[in-house]
């Protein structure tokens, strides 16, 4: 809506009549004049209104970003929906969707085993992100009954063996661990230090092998739990080493190595793993324990699966953007690895919420606070929330909020954002 006006000193709103006349019909246009352009301003207000204010007060700078949508996907309120900010942690819900959408989530991992022509046992990973001692065992308790072999050789050529997360350290610290297309158990330990300064595993089912041992004594840890492997070949290395003790608590006799070697065309597929888990119960996992190295493991697989093997970082990327921008018609996100940690990616509060409605099918897998299911997201001066708030009959209310600045209340904004909506 414009309004111009176009004045000069010959102008006049009514024809050549007496002063007094004059005056009187001049103010009468004058308050006709104010009243139009008051009316102007009151409807430019109301939709600043309706697409910005909330009913209550939180400090949302130009670094911040809130938008609260109702179960339709209208915006009801919003400030700065369009500013590209750091999401964090909520980031892992698209890696999560793309990869639900491209292998379906009754999809599982696989492990394959092969004999070769010397009898040697072939271990090759294809990236199972839950491949954990349990698992390790029960695999122990096949093999052993099936297998007599030489050496344990491990291919992991399913993924680049030197893929660096944007983002991530070297410390100890275990959202810095690698990835890799043969890991086991996150390739993490958890243990502590006896009076005599042993170390002891602290999970039952994890034995603390030499190969772990001597990399923490290495690190010079004390306790708690670390990753303790720097790159995927030695986070292969600690898989086979596990195996091979639970092969060997069994009663497989063994004098062999453990090397590495890619599976070829004279070897015996003997046994293919398919994970216990599903492909949804991973992402429940993912999201729920907010990991950044099963989200990597994803997006790595993905890349994979849909560009060809090697797995590469790029290759994964590559495939979430593109499910963004032809699935969900995100053409401007900027994403270069799928856990969150890196502060390059960026992404809209609008866009989230795209996402949001696409993953609303799967919104059980999220996390659960009365009735609001959500995914946080934490770096240092960074503080993000997204999801969705249930109880209404017409379905949940979606909400986002980042905060890429330091000293924010995350509780006062979900606090805000609930009266809000019941507002």
């Amino acid at each position: 809506m414009t309004f111009i006006f176009a004045l000069s000193s010959n102008f006049h709103p009514f024809p050549t009549i007496d002063p007094a006349t004059r005056t009187i019909r001049e103010a009468v246009w004058m308050i006709w004049l104010a009243a139009i352009l008051s009316g102007f301003f009151l409807f430019q207000s109301s939709i600043s209104y309706a697409g910005q204010n909330l009913p209550c007060r939180i400090n949302i700078t130009s670094k911040d970003a809130v938008l609260v949508a109702d179960p339709d996907g209208r915006i009801l309120y919003e400030k700065n929906q369009a500013k590209k900010l750091v999401p964090a942690s909520t980031i892992k819900i698209l890696t999560a969707l793309a990869a639900l959408n491209h292998f379906g989530p009754s999809f599982r991992f696989r492990t394959e085993f092969y004999r070769d022509p010397f009898q040697n046992l072939k271990v090759k990973g294809y990236g199972d992100p839950l491949l954990t001692s349990e698992v390790l065992q029960g695999l122990a308790d096949y093999l052993s009954t099936s297998v007599r072999f030489q050496d344990i050789i491990l291919d992991n050529t399913y993924f680049f063996s030197h893929i660096n997360i944007p983002g991530c350290g070297n410390s100890t610290n275990p959202y810095d661990a690698p990835v890799g297309a043969l890991c086991a158990n996150f390739n993490t330990v958890i243990f502590r230090r006896d009076g005599k300064g042993r170390i002891i595993s602290l999970e039952r089912q994890t034995p603390m092998i030499p190969f772990a041992r001597d990399r923490i004594r290495s690190l010079g840890l004390e306790r708690g739990r670390h990753t303790f492997l720097d790159n995927s070949r030695d986070a292969a290395r600690y898989a086979g080493e596990l195996l091979l003790h639970f092969l060997r608590k069994r009663g497989v006799k063994s004098r062999g190595i453990i090397r590495f070697g890619p599976v070829g065309h004279d070897d015996t597929l003997i046994y293919t793993y398919e994970s216990i888990f599903t492909l949804e119960t991973v992402v429940q996992k993912m999201l729920k324990s907010s990991s950044n190295f099963m989200a990597n493991q994803i997006l790595i697989a993905l890349g994979a699966s849909v560009y060809g093997s090697p797995g590469t970082l790029a290759k994964g990327v590559r495939a979430v953007t593109y499910y963004a921008k032809n699935k969900l018609k995100l053409q401007n996100i900027k994403i270069v690895e799928g856990s969150g940690i890196s502060r390059q990616n960026r992404i809209s509060a609008l866009e989230m919420l795209i996402i949001l409605k696409q993953f609303k099918p799967y919104r059980y897998l999220l996390k659960r606070n009365d009735n609001i299911l959500y995914k946080t997201g934490s770096l240092k001066g960074i503080r993000t929330k997204v999801g969705y708030i249930g109880g209404y009959p017409r379905g949940p209310y979606y909400f986002v909020i980042f905060f890429n600045r330091r000293n924010s209340d995350m509780n006062a904004a979900i606090n805000c954002v609930k009266k809000a909506i019941a507002h």
